[in-house]
């Protein structure tokens, strides 16, 4: 498995990609290409006591860096030598099995979609990060904030996508999928839920997902359904909104209950291991990163602040979406639905 990874994207770059690689080939096997400046990506690994390339590692030199800054529309034009763009042509081109980056979100999505192309019948590709849920699964959430703006038919294949990597890659045979609403009936929201509601329910009917209705914001994270299907601005508010409410949560328990006293303190000492485990499911270094879904090949968006741990964690999940790659079954199923829609 070979994985092309951006050496030069992040707040925490080179340091923390570099790293993260040479822990990941150690610890998956995964052959890595580290695109960047050779001379700083050398650095880091001399820095670390690494005198040479370990197994697994190879370098790509790319001297120009993607900034933040950067008008995401002109980034391929201007910046054609940058990590990030050589990295996504190497995709594209067959060098590699997936990429990484945690450059500019808007940048990647644009390079992506212009560089390795979307799979045939899509109109937009989406942000899908999996969180973990009450019921004991995961729950995927399409869009996080690719599209903000978007029409029932984008919505009505943010739900195809999520069934399809739900069943895939997350091994749920009949994945449930519900719209983000502020109601339950089917009466609920605006125009175009309505109309993305009735799509949904037409899919439904030619077998293409399990469409189930409306949620409720409240009973996603209980796990009511395994895949949201949304638009990029309510998702990524309902995504941080959920993070946020973890990470309050998490230094009530530590402040308010465990350190009133020394028996609270006692009692956080016996419970520490459980309580870690839980809050490190909400940890997005533990994730590793959200695919492009909808791209022809997987293409992974890290954290900005993504650390050596994140970045080895995403290169599992890169992985992963290679070998659970799901672009097939995805034009299969959009072809269906448009003879369907013909008929």
């Amino acid at each position: 498995m070979k994985i092309i990874l951006d050496a030069m994207g992040g707040d925490n770059a080179p340091q923390a990609p570099v790293m993260g690689a040479v822990n990941a080939a150690k610890d998956f096997g995964a052959q890595i290409n580290l695109v960047g400046r050779g001379a700083e990506i050398l650095k880091v690994l001399r820095d670390n006591g690494i005198q040479d390339l370990p197994d697994g590692i190879t370098i790509t030199d790319a001297e120009e860096v993607v900034d933040m800054h950067d008008d995401p529309a002109n980034v391929i034009r201007k910046k054609k030598n940058s990590s990030m763009v050589v990295g996504l042509r190497m995709l594209s081109e067959g060098q590699g099995d997936a990429f990484i980056s945690a450059g500019s979100t808007g940048a990647l999505l644009s390079g992506a979609t212009l560089i390795v192309k979307r799979v045939k019948g899509i109109r937009r590709a989406a942000m899908g990060p999996c969180m973990p849920n009450k019921a004991g699964g995961k729950t995927i959430f399409l869009d996080c904030g690719a599209n903000v703006e978007c029409t029932p038919e984008f919505l009505l294949q943010f739900g195809i996508i999520g069934s399809l990597y739900a069943k895939k890659s997350m091994g749920i045979p009949n994945p449930k999928v519900g719209l983000l609403n502020n109601g339950t009936e089917d009466s609920k929201g605006t125009p175009l839920h309505k109309e993305a509601y009735a799509l949904l329910t037409n899919a439904a009917q030619q077998g293409l997902l399990n469409f189930v209705g409306n949620v409720e914001a409240r009973d996603v994270p209980l796990g009511t359904v395994d895949v949201v299907v949304c638009d990029g601005f309510s998702g990524n508010v309902l995504l941080k909104s959920i993070e946020g409410t973890a990470m309050f949560m998490g230094s009530l328990m530590k402040h308010k209950i465990f350190k009133r006293n020394i028996f609270s303190k006692i009692g956080y000492l016996l419970c520490k291991k459980g309580v870690d485990e839980v809050m490190g499911m909400l940890d997005y270094r533990t994730i590793g990163g959200t695919q492009f879904l909808g791209i022809k090949k997987p293409v992974i968006k890290a954290h900005g602040s993504s650390d050596a741990l994140a970045f080895r964690n995403a290169v599992k999940q890169a992985m992963d979406a290679a070998q659970n790659d799901i672009s097939v079954e995805l034009e299969a199923h959009l072809a269906s639905l448009k003879v369907s829609a013909d008929d």
